[in-house]
């Protein structure tokens, strides 16, 4: 009985947990950037290098936390639906047939935001404790 018990405050764990830290991920801009929002379908088309424009037509210039952090691997599983172990694979086949580059990488919020403030093209992802006044929240997932 005791390791029924056991077995179901894990499993319930677990499957809340990934709910939870989704909830602290939010895709920033430069608060320069025109738009105010966009969708999960069009972030995942500039982050994968389907799409260079953001939806009115101005360039969007993806950056990346590092491809071992927490958040990164939220961003992909949340945003593409594909693991962040997938994506290595993916971007050999881009970079291989010159269909595209992975976006620029950064070592952590901070860093993404300190190119975001003057960069209207740029568009990166944080932490949602990390917004301040500087950036705009394009999308909270």
């Amino acid at each position: 009985m005791k390791n029924d018990t056991l077995k179901m405050i894990v499993l319930s764990t677990l499957m809340v947990s990934p709910l939870m830290a989704e909830a602290d991920l939010v895709v920033v801009s430069s608060i320069q950037n025109p738009l105010s929002s966009l969708t999960i379908k069009q972030v995942a088309h500039i982050f994968l290098g389907q799409a260079r424009a953001f939806p009115n037509g101005d360039k969007a210039t993806p950056i990346n936390q590092t491809e071992n952090s927490v958040i990164y691997n939220e961003f992909y599983t949340t945003m593409t639906g594909k693991e962040a172990t997938l994506l290595k694979v993916y971007w050999s086949r881009m970079i291989f047939t010159g269909k595209g580059r992975p976006p620029l990488e950064v070592q952590n919020d901070e860093m993404v935001k300190k190119l975001l403030i003057n960069d209207a093209s740029a568009i990166g992802y944080i932490n949602k404790s990390a917004i301040d006044h500087n950036i705009k929240v394009l999308l909270a997932p």
